[in-house]
């Protein structure tokens, strides 16, 4: 009887270990979002995707609409190509607009889709032809150095170019204070102060 409790208590332990690894992993592969919900597949273009990825969030003000399906290389026009899944809830209008952000500073990157104003609807296989691409916090800081350093190294004159004139040399000695004015005192008032 005891050996019996005993199987089935370490049963249980390695059922729920299982359970607790697969989560993990789902999560980690960022798999934890599948859905069974019908999609559609869109297509567009950039010329920089940073770090973006696979199974990577869609998002539209805010809220998850879909998932990057494929990543690849456009070798005609050497352009990034990114494939996404929609969710078929969500229509988005044929003239609507992509763009890779990044959540916080730091954080993972997304595309995020700004709906147009179109009456046609988005269908599987459209392609997303406006694009921004991401903004690569390298290259930022790079620009900001160059930039930095340049204006450090200030602008010299072309040798052809007149130099500024001289401004005018200062005098060799300062100059002294000024004496200050003479106090009028009453005559009474001295007369008193020599009576005591």
């Amino acid at each position: 009887m005891k050996k019996t409790a005993l199987d089935f208590w370490v049963g249980l332990f390695v059922v729920v270990g299982f359970l607790a690894v697969l989560f993990l992993a789902l999560k980690v592969g960022n798999m934890s979002s599948l859905s069974f919900q019908p999609t559609y597949s869109v297509r567009m273009k950039f010329d920089n995707i940073g770090g973006l990825k696979p199974r990577a969030a869609v998002k539209s003000a805010g809220v998850v609409v879909g998932r990057v399906k494929a990543i690849g290389f456009d070798s005609n026009t050497y352009q990034a190509l990114v494939t996404i899944d929609v969710d078929g809830q969500y229509p988005f209008p044929k003239d609507s607009s992509a763009k890779i952000l990044t959540s916080g500073l730091l954080g993972e990157q997304y595309i995020g889709l700004d709906p147009g104003g179109d009456t046609e609807m988005l269908k599987s296989g459209d392609t997303i032809t406006m694009t921004q691409s991401a903004i690569v916090l390298e290259n930022l800081i790079g620009q900001f150095l160059y930039s930095k350093a340049a204006d450090a190294g200030g602008a010299k004159p072309a040798s052809g170019a007149p130099a500024a004139p001289a401004a005018p040399a200062a005098s060799a000695a300062p100059a002294a204070p000024a004496a200050p004015a003479p106090v009028a005192v009453p005559a009474s008032a001295v007369a008193g102060s020599a009576a005591q």
